[in-house]
């Protein structure tokens, strides 16, 4: 049932009786005007309202109510407060905008308590302009399409396949919830220019439908799909060698035909095992699911297009469901019957019921199947040991390893050097440079490396050791880049409690508290300090255990 007002086909609407002074105001009244959308004026004519009002009662209560005095008594009660609405608001020309009418209108049902009549009426206002907004953009197309051309890779111009932008942001809105393709077609052909390349025209209705998201959480899906045009675009083109594109529905056919020879592009560009090209092709690429490309949000696949998808020079060569089929015959490869294995774990990676960790997405299915996640090791107490560790970190770092540096054999600040007769600079500088480390080798530019720091809190250097993610000080002594972690022994806590004191050590003086824990830490702790207070110790300071806790916890708070 529709709900027009001062709309041009209220003839078919239901009979409704009115009191003459409702149909017109008086004639000895200047005339009242309504401003169409168009910009048209028309005279303004009170009996439309009572139209649509009543039609707004209709549909809540029925067509039976069409013959209900207390519907008409009401009706013609409101149209009254909407008319004397519309004067206290009328200027001297007394002309009203369509809108301000429609307006008062809702505000009248809604005064009067009339909720779902109401109600009724502001879903139809939303589907007539819903309407109204896909004839413009049809219009637009239209009226735009023969003006505009695109500028291809080699330079040369053709004309913009209207039907194919319509088919395309189409097919991205089929089957989601309060989504329509009729705002991003409008908004996408809004912002094309004539000569517009394809990377452009592509990014075009991407930035279109993400700009909705706000309004509806599910164009984040639809802005996914426009993407996955895009590396459709760039993939097919790069395997099969010739400019081509393909649809969604298309995928249901190209994806067996294109996986063999990504595979093989793979394999040419020394990026893929050639031992995957020795799997049964046709059962894997048969097992290939396309419609799980439609379960991507936007931030999900960019994530995939910027970091994770094969490149050669930029270009991508990976589909998202070739994706996950790497990464699972990578791992099914020393399997006995490996295509069904690769196909079951594809199955999970694929309907994101399992993720892998990074290291296995990246590498798994490549020349060098790194798949561990983290590496934890012990820096040693020599120079030798430090920089070999610091080699270390960045070999482990280039192919996506996390670390994790154990710090606390090294001796600290103002311990014996033998073989120089000098004096330890302790950790920090030594920390400093593991920092850089991480930084410079950031994994091929795919994420930042990530390396943590442990130290125990009887080593001597732990209080400029909780300072290092500062944000103040001297900036050669921080590192900004690099986790810290301070391993806390129970005695310590004990000694919070308690208000004690706590000894700090240099570890070349206590080697065996490193590997010790419970009542054995507790006999050997306590029987340094009793060394120290002896005189026997060369490097160790004493501090007040709740003032280092304090510190730790404003470190804790400031920096993370």
């Amino acid at each position: 049932m529709s709900l027009n007002l001062h709309d041009a086909d209220t003839a078919s609407a239901p009979i409704v009786h009115l009191r003459p002074q409702l149909l017109a105001p008086a004639s000895s009244e200047p005339a009242m005007q309504i401003i169409r959308r168009n910009g048209k004026v028309s005279p303004f004519d009170s009996a439309k309202i009572a139209v649509a009002m009543t039609k707004a009662f209709l549909a809540v209560e029925g067509t039976s109510a069409v013959a209900s005095r207390r519907v008409h008594e009401s009706v013609e009660q409101l149209t009254a407060e909407v008319v004397a609405a519309l004067m206290r608001r009328a200027g001297e020309g007394r002309t009203f905008h369509i809108e301000d009418v429609q307006d008062q209108v809702e505000l009248a049902l809604m005064r009067s308590e009339h909720h779902k009549v109401a109600r009724a009426y502001v879903l139809y206002r939303e589907e007539r302009s819903r309407r109204r907004a896909e004839e413009a953009a049809a219009e637009a197309t239209s009226a735009v399409a023969p003006a505009l051309h695109v500028t291809l890779a080699d330079g040369s111009r053709v004309g913009l396949d209207t039907k194919r932008l319509a088919l395309i942001i189409g097919e991205a809105c089929a089957g989601l919830d309060g989504v329509s393709a009729a705002p991003v077609l409008a908004e996408t052909t809004r912002n094309l220019y004539d000569g517009i390349s394809q990377d452009e025209l592509a990014l075009a209705s991407i930035m279109a439908a993400r700009t909705l998201v706000e309004q509806e959480p599910n164009y984040a899906y639809v802005s996914a799909r426009l993407l996955l045009d895009k590396l459709r675009g760039e993939v097919l083109s790069y395997v099969h060698g010739l400019p081509t594109s393909a649809s969604q529905a298309d995928m249901a056919t190209r994806y067996a035909e294109y996986f063999p020879a990504y595979v093989k592009t793979g394999i040419a560009a020394e990026l893929l095992d050639p031992e995957l090209a020795r799997f049964d092709l046709g059962r894997i690429a048969a097992a290939l699911k396309p419609e799980r490309d439609l379960n991507f949000q936007f931030l999900g696949l960019q994530t995939l297009y910027d970091r994770y998808f094969l490149h050669v020079r930029g270009k991508r060569i990976e589909l998202p469901q070739a994706f996950f089929m790497r990464v699972a015959m990578g791992l099914a490869v020393r399997e006995i019957d490996r295509e069904a294995k690769a196909i079951e774990f594809y199955d999970l990676l694929s309907s994101f019921d399992f993720m892998a960790s990074t290291p296995t997405l990246f590498n798994s299915g490549t020349l060098r199947p790194q798949l561990s996640s983290c590496f934890l090791t012990t820096v040693s107490d020599d120079l030798d040991g430090i920089f070999k560790s610091i080699k270390d970190n960045a070999l482990l770092a280039k192919y996506s390893g996390g670390l994790g540096n154990d710090w606390t054999p090294v001796r600290g600040l103002g311990a014996h050097i033998k073989g120089t007769n000098g004096e330890s600079q302790g950790i920090i500088p030594f920390l400093k440079v593991a920092n850089d480390t991480a930084i410079a080798v950031n994994q091929g530019g795919k994420r930042k490396g990530a390396v943590c720091a442990y130290l125990e809190t009887w080593h001597v250097d732990i209080e400029e050791f909780l300072d290092l993610r500062k944000n103040t000080g001297d900036d050669r002594r921080r590192t900004h880049d690099m986790n810290t972690a301070n391993w806390v022994p129970d005695l310590f806590m004990q000694r919070v409690d308690a208000d004690g004191e706590w000894t700090l050590f240099s570890p070349d003086e206590t080697p065996d508290l490193h590997d010790l824990y419970g009542e054995a830490f507790k006999s050997a702790y306590e029987a340094y300090e009793a060394r120290a207070k002896a005189g026997g110790m060369r490097v160790f300071k004493t501090v007040r255990a709740s003032d280092l806790w304090r510190r730790m916890l404003t470190m804790l708070f400031e920096t993370g």
